[in-house]
């Protein structure tokens, strides 16, 4: 097969599947930055995603993925209730931490509390949100995460923290 002269080279010659395709693609995508938390018994447990998705209004659903070898997977897999925060692009350092793997995610300078349902909310974000866990689906080395949301505050300033080709960026006009 020979490339037509109105089709890109990266078109005209696809790469079969693997880890490090979806990787490459997804790098090219745009994703708001989140930081998901949950209380654990061994204290609390949080990591940055960037899968976060509306699934539902009606009931109000979203989803999130994470690693089964992750840390904070523990956690997360024995938790009724998760924290779910918007990070703003003035948080480039906090969502940094929570994507370090070893870091002590919550010691100084993170700021938070103890919120309702004993979730960790985060300082200083765009929006949060506490949701009951009500499903975890098997997918690859992930699971995906089913919650519904309880309550939230979506009244923080600035303007959204993004993550594109390996870098967090903010958002411009």
């Amino acid at each position: 097969m020979t490339a037509t002269p109105d089709v890109a080279p990266e078109v005209a010659a696809p790469r079969l599947a693997a880890d490090d395709l979806l990787r490459s693609v997804f790098r090219r995508h745009a994703a708001g930055v989140a930081v998901i938390t949950a209380g654990g018994a061994a204290g609390p447990a949080g990591f940055t995603a960037t899968s976060l998705t509306s699934v539902s209004a009606g009931p109000p659903l979203l989803s999130f993925g994470i690693g089964t070898g992750s840390s904070s997977w523990p956690a997360v897999s024995e938790a009724e209730y998760v924290g779910v925060h918007l990070l703003g692009e003035h948080q480039e350092e906090l969502a940094a931490t929570f994507a370090r793997s070893g870091a002590d995610r919550f010691a100084a300078p993170t700021a938070w509390r103890e919120g309702p349902r004993g979730v960790p909310v985060l300082d200083g974000v765009l929006a949060w949100l506490v949701c009951r866990v009500v499903g975890r689906v098997p997918a690859g080395d992930h699971r995906i995460v089913l919650a519904e949301v309880l309550l939230g505050d979506p009244a923080g300033a600035g303007t959204p923290l993004l993550y594109h080709q390996g870098r967090y960026r903010g958002l411009r006009d």
